[in-house]
């Protein structure tokens, strides 16, 4: 079987990664995720998710890479990872009693053949009225600083929510594994016939 990659060092998509039982290495994509000016976010965690599978890619010259990248929209604005405690209490006071759109970007890059698979899988979060005590206390505990929307889903995020709609909440995590399982078997990988 063809060397599988993941570029990406999330402790997240490593472990999601994981669930489809196939060997995989991780490493990490070194590469600039700023917005360009004028960038959607559909277009922006498109050209990530696939910056990150090809940054890596001329280390493993026959290998599947996967590289995704993910940003949260609350109305026109895109969220990224807050990084400070004063920012992330910005976003989600912004997010209560929202809804937020995320996207996922997903690229399966063969080394081999040069072919690119991007796509984005969208997921859609509706956050509960949230006072600024359960804000404090949720940042508090979970400490979501690294993460784009300032919220861990897999943690105590799941309380911030009243509902969640889209097709792979993994998606949600930063790897939508129904997606990638597609694009493994365009390129011949069937995950539940492999021993």
């Amino acid at each position: 079987m063809t060397q599988l990659v993941l570029a990406s060092t999330s402790p997240f998509r490593k472990a999601l990664l994981e669930r489809l039982g196939q060997p995989f290495s991780t490493v990490s994509p070194d590469t600039d995720e700023t917005r360009r000016p004028g960038e959607t976010a559909n277009t922006l965690v498109k050209r990530l998710s696939e910056d990150k599978a090809r940054a890596v890619a001329s280390q493993f010259p026959d290998a599947l890479i996967i590289g995704s990248d993910q940003v949260a929209v609350l109305g026109e604005e895109i969220l990224g990872k807050p990084g400070t405690h004063e920012r992330a209490i910005e976003q989600l006071t912004a997010a209560s009693g929202s809804e937020v759109l995320f996207l996922t970007g997903l690229c399966l890059l063969n080394t081999t053949t040069g072919r690119a698979q991007v796509e984005v899988v969208p997921f859609t979060v509706k956050f509960r009225s949230l006072t600024a005590r359960q804000i404090e206390n949720y940042l508090r505990r979970e400490q979501p600083y690294n993460c784009a929307g300032s919220f861990k889903s897999e943690g105590l995020g799941i309380a911030l929510f009243e509902a969640m709609k889209g097709e792979d909440p993994n998606a949600l995590v930063g790897l939508p594994l129904i997606r990638l399982i597609t694009l493994l078997n365009n390129e011949g990988v069937d995950v539940l016939g492999n021993q």
